[in-house]
């Protein structure tokens, strides 16, 4: 087999796929410049996000003083807030992408069109089944956890960073969250696929073999509760509370960014802002692959890891040839 790409997929990137140069020997100093700043700077997702972290925190997020006792009125305001932002991203997305087609099939991974009906589908189809899931139980265990996050920070459970104390380390994190993420969703992504955990809970979000903005955070009640755990790290790992914001919108919102079923939205055709990842893609039509992400290559060191091209495809079916037969 060689590496030429996979057939029957509309667009592809640049294959085959490469991992973080974080991760690969030897280090090329260059090659690890250049993807942070392509994975940060300029127009890109990350730095977008913060922003939005940051506007949530001045503009929509109630002190820690108030948040040190449980009241429904807070509690309503975070929900609102998240509920608005998903419905502002995913339904924004969606209707760029596939109710306007503003870039028709440019950049669009899979040819197919989202599913209008199917009855494996709550409700009957895949946009009505994504976003009951999602703006229901997910919008609900994202607000959960900031509640308990901002509860457990005004009560002194939970350490809170201050900026003034340590200036380096409230930057760094915002770094970090999206490597500590990488490494968290592989491992519990993995154990999502263990057969009775997927048959049970995991199943309900691979509906989507062809995925859209709403397909992200369409999830079993008991996955969202797994997923947005990650932001629990900050019980140990100190934090400030618009890194809480931060992680648990990075989770949500990427969520809905990463499964647009578009590598990203094009401007005069070129792609301006990099938005939903092949490697995942390819994980959602052939399951047994590409369980976490490029940022922390689990996959490849653990065999699961589809670059895209004829020869990966070739070694993934080998692969679960071996593991039906065993």
């Amino acid at each position: 087999m060689s590496d030429d790409p996979v057939k029957g997929w509309n667009h592809q990137p640049a294959l085959p796929l490469t991992v973080s140069p974080f991760f690969t020997w030897p280090l090329r100093p260059l090659e690890m410049l250049r993807w942070v700043w392509n994975s940060w700077f300029l127009i890109s997702e990350k730095l977008i996000l913060v922003g939005i972290a940051l506007a949530s925190f001045y503009w929509f997020q109630p002190p820690l003083e108030e948040t040190r006792t449980l009241a429904v009125g807070w509690i309503a305001e975070l929900y609102i807030r998240n509920l608005c932002l998903m419905t502002l991203v995913a339904g924004g997305l969606h209707l760029y992408f596939y109710t306007f087609t503003a870039q028709g099939q440019r950049l669009k991974y899979d040819p197919r069109p989202l599913m209008v009906n199917g009855k494996q589908f709550t409700l009957g189809g895949q946009i009505r089944d994504n976003m009951f899931w999602t703006l229901g139980s997910g919008v609900f265990f994202w607000t959960a956890y900031e509640v308990l996050m901002f509860w457990a920070m005004a009560n002194g459970y939970a350490p809170v960073l201050t900026w003034a104390a340590h200036p380096v380390w409230f930057v760094a994190l915002f770094f970090l969250i999206p490597v500590w993420e990488s490494f968290y969703f592989y491992w519990i992504h993995r154990l999502l696929h263990v057969p009775v955990l997927y048959r049970h809970v995991h199943a309900l979000h691979h509906r989507n073999i062809n995925v859209g903005p709403w397909s992200g955070l369409s999830m079993h009640p008991v996955e969202h509760a797994i997923f947005l755990g990650s932001v629990l790290i900050h019980w140990v790992v100190a934090a400030h509370p618009v890194h809480i914001l931060y992680h648990m919108q990075y989770l949500t919102l990427t969520a809905a960014t990463t499964h647009c079923g578009f590598e990203g939205v094009a401007i005069k055709d070129e792609n301006r802002l990099k938005l939903g990842t092949f490697h995942h893609q390819m994980h959602h039509r052939y399951f047994e692959c590409n369980y976490g992400s490029l940022e922390v290559p689990w996959d490849k060191l653990f065999g699961s890891f589809h670059d895209g091209t004829a020869r990966a495809d070739a070694r993934m079916k080998e692969r679960r040839k071996r593991i039906m037969g065993g």
